[in-house]
């Protein structure tokens, strides 16, 4: 999955690069969401590019993102979604500060190297959200 994904998006990733996949449990067991897969690959800056090139090719192909059909499963197109891996409590607080995000009009939310990060314009300096805190003191 993860040599055909950086085919279509025109990363070169080698087999000897993938350290370690596997699939996650789901948070709800009765979803029919398939489980997550957890990749490991050789250095974070390839983990780095390769997410980068799929937002690139998110970015250049939205009537034909990244999904299913694309690495050759089915016919069906289903979207294929890739982040970085957090943990419980940090996925929480990347949901918790999405929504805030939308609730003070803030235009950016990204995770890098584990870290959320939000931005409420273009020019404006990133913040980095390490608590629930954080969130109350954005305006």
């Amino acid at each position: 999955m993860i040599l055909q994904m950086s085919k279509v998006v025109s990363y070169p990733v080698s087999e000897s690069e993938i350290i370690a996949c596997t699939r996650v449990q789901k948070k709800n067991p009765t979803s029919k969401q398939p489980k997550a897969v957890i990749c490991k690959l050789s250095s974070k800056l390839k983990r780095d590019n390769l997410l980068g090139a799929i937002l690139l090719y998110n970015r250049g192909n939205p009537k034909n993102k990244l999904n299913t059909k694309l690495l050759g499963y089915g016919d069906k197109e289903s979207p294929v979604y890739v982040s970085e891996h957090l943990t419980p409590a940090n996925k929480s607080l990347h949901a918790a500060t999405r929504i805030a995000a939308k609730e003070k009009n803030y235009k950016f939310i990204w995770v890098r190297n584990g870290k959320i990060f939000i931005r409420k314009e273009e020019n404006a300096p990133a913040q980095i959200v390490t608590s629930m805190d954080t969130l109350k003191g954005l305006k």
